[in-house]
């Protein structure tokens, strides 16, 4: 079973499952377990998802996080997909689920997510990681301890580093 690493370093087996989005012609197939679904999945059968703690939602690099509305809270896990290391779109996908629409609940990177980008995932929110399957998940705890301060605000602090030495 793959692990995933925890905003605190630690390591934990992962027991969700990412549901990859089927092929035209073929319908969603979800597994006896706790699976992450295509959010615009969920929400079209939203009636037949909805309250399942079993049932999380993954959104790719390119879709927008305002489409799950006032429903993000009713969700444990949201994964965001990063399709390739250079492609930043989901740390502002991060920060507007924590910022503007609130979401309390973990809140995954998926995808190309090398041991470098963890503590900037951070920093927009992210709690849980799951690595790349060639990258060194015992290095995780170091990445994520790098920096003690981070100079501006984010969603782990909302004062920058000159605010809070001046009070």
């Amino acid at each position: 079973m793959p692990e995933i690493v925890l905003h605190n370093g630690s390591i934990k087996q992962d027991d969700w499952v990412v549901v990859p989005r089927p092929e035209e012609g073929e319908s969603l197939n979800v597994p006896d377990q706790k699976a992450l679904i295509p959010a615009d999945l969920w929400l079209a059968g939203y009636e037949r998802y909805a309250g399942r703690a079993d049932i999380g939602v993954w959104l790719d690099s390119h879709q927008e996080p305002e489409s799950l509305g006032d429903k993000v809270n009713e969700l444990p896990v949201i994964a965001v997909n990063f399709p390739k290391f250079t492609d930043g779109r989901g740390y502002s996908i991060a920060r507007i689920l924590r910022e503007r629409l609130g979401f309390e609940n973990e809140l995954r990177a998926i995808g190309d997510v090398l041991l470098d980008q963890l503590q900037f995932m951070k920093r927009c929110g992210f709690n849980s990681y799951a690595l790349r399957p060639d990258k060194d998940i015992q290095k995780a705890a170091k990445c994520l301890g790098f920096f003690t301060q981070g100079y501006q605000a984010a969603t782990d602090t909302d004062t920058p580093l000159f605010r809070r030495r001046a009070g």
